[in-house]
């Protein structure tokens, strides 16, 4: 009966643009309404920090503005390649990055700018005697650590975040703000995150991950059973920790889903009300009370005609005459159900005859019947069930146990199981999932995404984010010869890998067990700027070349594959082409060239391949002209190619 309310639409577009800025006020009824907190909207446009207090419904501390910035913030960085620390480097889809993840989550915006499925993260918990990254925000990094004294003689970036820190908690959301603000970027559609998480920041990391995701996205809080017995602790022995889950948009979200046995689904058969089969189970759920649970006592008609009534005195004499009765006492409250009303809820009863039934019908005789309630899979989770909110089979003692088996017990005391990721897995039912982890710690979830494959034969891909952290000295990993974290969750990953091959399992060979390993480091490119008032004619010709002269052509190639937003997994060749090296990417998606002196031999035989695009060294070239000619081979000979030189 009105126009479009065009407030609420504008809400609407701006939600999901930032969904941050979404909050809610007081309207003129003293009701409350969704609004927008036009501060944190002018932060998201604004490349410095804004100041303006207002009060609101949100989780606020000390640092929030700047780890708002921090998120936003570009940096010059980029990732580089590492042949000698990767598996089959050419071919594989698997990426493993060492670096700080604030920076590496930075650099994947573009090319995996909604590809992920799945983002499974441990990051350190706030117990005070872990670490956390100390984030410089806006600041280089030395200038942050100088003026924090946060500077060890290692150079190292995480600090003890003790109880005693007056910042206790807000250091510890500074830190992941900003990685889950750039987490979401990567999600797909229908994509999720799970984040482990104690008691220690649940409830602030819940409040948090609600303003990012928006509070219809958050989906629960598993319980997850972490070891069986400990008498540790205060008041409570700690014995379990959260899984928090976070869907991109719950709406396209697909049903999360636990897997059932063949051999489960097969004990039971038969069609409900509904006429749909694939039974899950078959309880005995009705049995008890119909034995006499006094304040829940079901009058129910077996298929002879017969009523299954229980034991006592004042028994009705039919299930109508039960409907019509009141309780006569607090005690005599009951459930009153027929058949045909069981049905009716979609759900189906199960007469069994039986000789043993203590039951009895209304006239004092044992029945014939037993009941039992039969539950189907719903339609929309295919093959499986949902999931329990509480997860009492996959242990810490699996993950210690995993590290062992391959030869690396006793260098990380709590290492998660990879059985928890594969759980994971099985819940989202994507068997091509890109699976991103960017706290990787030891590579429980590199392992988990191989072992998975082999089970099942997916081409799942994995993406492990480590920071360059050394392990102390006199530690169970520098003593097993290991120099950083990252070098132990590779060498799992390996090993994970090699177990897989040992194994011989019939889809052994087709399954992807390498890793391209990628580190993160300053750009490539040579700061040139300069004004003519401070330049010399002397120094004119250093400013030639605007690549680093450490960097090699493999370096160039993978800047220009974060610029373009090109996947970094996709598969690389080196191509000869009339006598010079040239880089093929995706079977000439894109061909690289930064060799010096380029022939028109070489550019025409480039072009005929009609790659999507083409990139070259600016300085490669002779002269002016001579770009200018590639340029225009390119336009007679393959005028869709995209062509670009750095």
């Amino acid at each position: 009966m009105t126009s479009p309310n065009l407030t609420e639409e504008n809400i609407d577009k701006i939600a999901k643009l930032f969904p941050t800025v979404i909050t809610e006020t007081l309207n003129v009824d003293g009701n409350p309404q969704r609004t927008i907190d036009f501060d944190l909207l002018r932060q998201e446009l604004s490349d410095h920090i804004v100041e303006g207090p207002q009060e609101r419904y949100r989780l606020d501390w000390p640092g929030k503005r700047a780890a708002a910035f921090a998120a936003n913030a570009p940096i010059a960085k980029t990732l580089r390649p590492n042949r000698e620390e990767s598996v089959d480097f050419d071919t594989t889809r698997n990426l493993f990055i060492e670096g700080d993840n604030l920076d590496a989550l930075k650099l994947l915006q573009e090319s995996y700018l909604g590809k992920v499925k799945l983002i499974y993260i441990d990051p350190p918990y706030n117990t005070g005697n872990d670490f956390v990254y100390a984030d410089e925000f806006a600041e280089s990094t030395t200038e942050y650590l100088r003026r924090s004294g946060q500077m060890s003689e290692s150079g190292e970036r995480l600090v003890a975040n003790t109880e005693s820190n007056g910042k206790f908690h807000s250091d510890w959301l500074s830190m992941i703000y900003p990685r889950l603000r750039l987490a979401r970027n990567l999600l797909t559609e229908d994509g999720i995150i799970f984040i482990s998480i104690d008691d220690g920041e649940h409830s602030d990391l819940v409040e948090v991950v609600k303003e990012i995701f928006g509070t219809r996205n958050y989906i629960a809080s598993v319980a997850r059973v972490t070891k069986k017995t400990s008498n540790k602790g205060t008041h409570f022995a700690p014995s379990k920790d959260y899984l928090v889950a976070v869907a991109r948009n719950v709406d396209t979200l697909h049903p999360l889903m636990d897997s059932v046995s063949d051999e489960y689904r097969k004990r039971f058969s038969g069609v409900d009300a509904r006429g749909h089969f694939a039974t899950v189970g078959l309880y005995q759920a009705s049995l008890d009370p119909l034995r006499g649970c006094v304040n829940q006592r079901y009058w129910i008609k077996a298929p002879d005609g017969t009523f299954l009534l229980p034991p006592g005195p004042n028994r009705p004499n039919s299930v109508t005459d039960a409907s019509n009765r009141p309780p006569e006492s607090r005690e005599d409250r009951v459930w009153r159900w027929s058949f045909d009303s069981y049905l009716a809820k979609k759900s189906l009863l199960v007469f069994k005859e039986t000789s043993s039934s203590p039951l009895q019908d209304q006239n004092g005789q044992q029945s014939r019947w037993n009941v039992y309630t039969k539950y189907y899979l719903e339609d929309r989770l295919g093959d499986g069930i949902r999931p329990r909110d509480f997860l009492d089979t996959v242990t810490n003692d699996q993950g210690t146990k995993a590290l062992s088996k391959l030869g690396l017990g006793g260098i990380f005391d709590f290492a998660k199981p990879p059985q928890l990721v594969s759980k994971l897995l099985t819940w989202i039912d994507d068997p091509q999932a890109v699976v991103l982890d960017f706290f990787a710690g030891s590579g429980t979830t590199g392992q988990a995404v191989l072992d998975q494959n082999e089970l099942d034969g997916g081409t799942r891909k994995f993406v492990c984010i480590q920071l360059d952290e050394d392990c102390p000295e006199g530690s169970a990993a520098r003593n097993s010869g290991f120099i950083s974290i990252a070098a132990v969750a590779r060498e799992r990953i390996r090993r994970a890998a090699r177990a897989i091959r040992d194994r011989g399992s019939f889809n052994a060979s087709a399954i992807d067990l390498g890793f391209r390993t990628l580190f993160v480091d300053t750009t490539n490119i040579i700061d040139n700027l300069r004004t003519p008032a401070v330049t010399l004619q002397s120094e004119l010709e250093t400013f030639r070349s605007s690549v680093k002269s450490d960097r090699s052509d493999e370096d160039l190639l993978f800047q220009i594959l974060l610029d373009w937003g090109i996947e970094l997994s996709l598969p690389i060749s080196l191509v000869d082409m009339a006598g010079c090296k040239v880089f093929s990417v995706d079977d000439d998606a894109l061909l690289a060239c930064f060799a010096s002196g380029i022939t028109d031999d070489v550019v025409h035989e480039m072009a005929r391949r009609k790659p999507l695009r083409t990139v070259f060294r600016d300085d490669c070239f002779e002269s002016d002209a001579a770009r200018i000619n590639v340029e225009q081979i390119f336009r007679e000979v393959s005028p869709s190619t995209e062509v670009k030189a750095i």
